[in-house]
């Protein structure tokens, strides 16, 4: 036998071939060894930054309308990638888990919709009768918008509602779905809404108008966790997301609307204004869990048979 050359390219190839092997194995057993509930979290925020780190991206780098072109495709790769439409089967099967279902059976699209549009109603009220007990805090819940206000109405809108989108797709994505979904069935409901709610909570103190109204980002992230878990589908949750964030890109974080005009009671008294919008919020928050008790407890598992038989 001829003696083998250690510094032949082949050789080198598969000395380094091997190595790539070797520390994709290390990082994968490190990664194994993490508890359950640190994978969780880490994974749901890093999914979450991808859609939304690339849309300011595309904000920072284009000017005007042009961020929203590039984005769609973006955000169709990232449905189809991250609900485990592309990629080997066995990683397609776990993000296919992680997403939840994309087929829901008719009862629970009608109410899944309905507790969507119940679940922005509660959160919107929410927000009024805060700001009606105390002064709506103008300075801080716009700053991080300011450069709205330089675009034209119909093109601020434009933004306002790609902006949304992406927020509610890749949010409801990373954390009712990868990193909800996983606690569900390590350590049960409560116990992953809870969990996925606080970190969603802290996630959102960066933005100088969330340290006001914390208790609101806590409130909406456990009635989207519900909402995901009752339906089995991060669907409904997309779309309450994105109409929440159109609301409040609109008529709290920005002046694109007028502001919000209204003084507190302790100033005006109990009025009719402040009076129907509690009313409205006890209504909404009633027909939101009334539509939870409509979808079957055991929702999820449901779901998750009926995609498997079509």
């Amino acid at each position: 036998m001829y003696p083998v050359d250690r510094h032949s390219p082949a050789r080198q190839l598969c000395i380094k071939k091997t190595f790539v092997m070797k520390t994709k194995i290390s990082i994968s057993g490190l990664w194994s060894r993490l508890p359950l509930m640190l994978r969780a979290i880490l994974t749901g925020f890093g999914v979450s930054s991808v859609g939304v780190s690339l849309w300011s991206v595309m904000l920072a780098a284009l000017p005007g309308l042009w961020p929203i072109l590039p984005m769609i495709p973006i955000l169709w790769l990232f449905w189809k990638f991250f609900s485990g439409r592309f990629g080997s089967s066995e990683g397609s099967i776990v993000r296919r888990e992680s997403f939840r279902l994309t087929k829901l059976p008719r009862p629970a699209w009608k109410w899944g919709l309905a507790g969507a549009g119940l679940f922005v109603i509660t959160v919107q009220a929410s927000f009024v009768i805060t700001f009606r007990l105390v002064d709506f805090p103008v300075a801080k819940f716009t700053a991080d918008y300011k450069q709205l206000d330089t675009f034209p109405l119909w093109q601020a809108f434009a933004i306002i509602i790609m902006s949304s989108i992406v927020a509610a797709i890749a949010e409801e994505t990373g954390f009712r779905g990868y990193m909800q979904a996983p606690l569900e069935k390590r350590y049960g409901t409560a116990t992953a809404i809870v969990v996925t709610s606080v970190v969603f909570t802290a996630i959102h103190l960066s933005h100088s108008w969330a340290p006001p109204i914390w208790p609101h980002i806590l409130f909406a992230s456990v009635l989207l966790g519900i909402l995901a878990y009752r339906t089995g589908s991060l669907i409904p949750g997309i779309i309450g997301h994105a109409i929440l964030d159109v609301f409040d890109y609109s008529v709290w974080w920005t002046d694109l609307t007028g502001g919000f005009q209204k003084r507190t009671i302790f100033q005006t008294g109990i009025d009719l204004h402040f009076m129907v919008w509690v009313l409205l919020f006890a209504i909404a928050l009633l027909g939101f869990f009334r539509v939870i008790f409509k979808l079957k407890s055991n929702g999820a598992k449901q779901s998750f048979r009926v995609a498997a038989t079509t």
